[in-house]
């Protein structure tokens, strides 16, 4: 339970940003990059930015009266500004970038901006390779539906909420926590929550032990008289440490915080959940794949260190209607099953992929896949195939390449080379498109339906629309 000092602190005023009037995001459409702004937004400074392309997200940050341009344009930037921020995937001879670097203004990355933010505030931090975008909107949406209240930093859209950024008087700070250039490591949390270490980010941390020893580092980061919360089972685990120090799991008993009596009920599960003093039966998350089960007990766990009343959590839980792009039906009925998901890591898909043939046991279930970064194929690709292999048919993209430069051998033929299944083949955008008009659509009808998966952390989220209109006329 909180103490009394933490209580004090969540209700002191908001400092942090008290001398900044104007600030300006370069590369503002990043779902990380875009919270800030909003926060800014919401506390009364003059925000703009550029970004590269524009987007649902940008045109959302424009229709609330943020300046969005998008020519990389040094004649187009204001040039009195208090802060400069950017994000790591702006490259480093970004024309505005160099600009204000040279001229001696101050710049600073997003990871600073969310250390700055934070430094007064009773925070809750969400880190993980895998999980943490979904638990951090689980535990910011179970903070403000039971009218804790907090200000919410997310890494994806909150579908109960339509946006990754909500501001309240309490000074208290749900964060995501970003593995990724260590930016996680700028973070001072009250509560910390570290769902997975698996490697990941190699070209940053070079070694998957480097990348292990950043979460025993983030963890004693938690401040003195702050709870740690982790999942049960995690390879170092015992290495991590912080004042209170509980473990969760889905069904393990030998974890502090776990699942029991879970009943599937048409794509929703029902649960209890068991603590060393407290209970909470009948839980209803309204959210497929078991994997978010697991990721609600964290959340849980949470709430109720806070001390919020079990109805309470209860009810928020049932009232969660998930993430974009987690585990998101886009059609759901009896002939056809359409999920959307981010997953762009073997261990997420396949937690994804299970999580649809479980519930969905009858269906023949496809899987459109576009593989992220050129490192991360490289490095996972027995992995993606081993996983893409349990589903009935397969289509790869071309490997996204974000941030990087091609390499030579790495494509998205290596999965595919990988795999046993003989219902695999890669295809471009409209390519699937066109399987999907011509081919897929015909066998929707059948006795026992379809589930069709698009999952990747790139632009596959382009197809989703395309998908759904094509599946509706069915």
């Amino acid at each position: 339970m909180i103490s009394p000092d933490n209580t004090v602190l969540m209700n002191a005023p908001f400092r942090g940003i008290d001398k900044i009037g104007e600030v300006y995001f370069v590369g503002i459409g990043g779902i990380g990059m875009s919270a800030i702004a909003r926060f800014f937004h919401a506390k009364g400074v003059k925000v703009s930015g550029y970004d590269k392309t524009a987007t649902v997200l940008t045109k959302e940050l424009e229709a609330s009266g943020i300046a969005v341009h998008y020519e990389e344009k040094p004649e187009l930037i204001p040039k009195v500004v208090d802060l400069v921020v950017y994000t790591p995937a702006i490259p480093k001879e970004h024309k505005e970038l160099v600009f204000y670097q040279q001229h001696g203004y101050k710049v600073v990355k997003r990871s600073d901006v969310l250390q700055i933010i934070s430094e007064s505030s009773f925070n809750i931090c969400i880190a993980g390779t895998h999980g943490k975008t979904t638990i951090t909107t689980m535990v910011a949406h179970l903070l403000r539906d039971t009218g804790f209240g907090c200000n919410a930093f997310l890494g994806g859209i909150s579908v109960n909420y339509g946006t990754n950024f909500w501001s309240h008087e309490r000074n208290v700070c749900v964060i995501e926590a970003d593995e990724y250039d260590r930016s996680f490591l700028k973070l001072s949390p009250d509560v910390a929550i570290i769902t997975a270490m698996d490697a990941d980010h190699l070209d940053i941390y070079g070694t998957a032990a480097s990348m292990e020893q950043a979460f025993i580092d983030f963890s004693k980061r938690v401040k003195p008289g702050g709870m740690l919360v982790r999942k049960f089972g995690l390879e170092r685990g015992k290495e991590l440490s912080a004042d209170t120090h509980l473990t969760y799991s889905l069904q393990n008993e030998s974890a502090d915080v776990y699942a029991t009596n879970i009943r599937m009920m048409n794509g929703s599960y029902e649960f209890d959940v068991m603590m060393k003093d407290n209970m909470l039966d009948n839980v209803r998350l309204n959210m497929g794949g078991m994997h978010n089960v697991e990721n609600a007990i964290a959340a849980i766990t949470v709430a109720s260190f806070l001390g919020i009343d079990n109805e309470k959590i209860k009810s928020a839980v049932e009232n969660f209607r998930g993430v974009k792009r987690r585990f998101e039906y886009i059609i759901k009925n009896d002939r056809l099953v359409f999920i959307d998901d981010y997953a762009h890591h073997p261990e997420e898909l396949k937690a994804l992929i299970n999580g649809a043939k479980t519930l969905f046991s009858g269906k023949k279930c496809t899987v459109i896949f576009q593989p992220h970064l050129f490192s991360r194929t490289k490095d996972h690709a027995g992995g993606f195939a081993e996983v893409l292999d349990m589903a009935d048919e397969v289509i790869l993209l071309p490997i996204y390449p974000a941030r990087e430069l091609p390499v030579e051998g790495v494509n998205s033929e290596m999965i595919l080379a990988g795999m046993k299944s003989a219902y695999k083949k890669v295809m471009d955008k409209n390519e699937i498109l066109d399987w999907v008009r011509r081919d897929f659509s015909k066998t929707v009808n059948t006795d026992f339906g379809e589930v069709l998966i698009t999952a990747g952390a790139g632009d596959i989220d382009t197809l989703i629309e395309p998908i759904k209109e094509i599946l509706k006329a069915v």
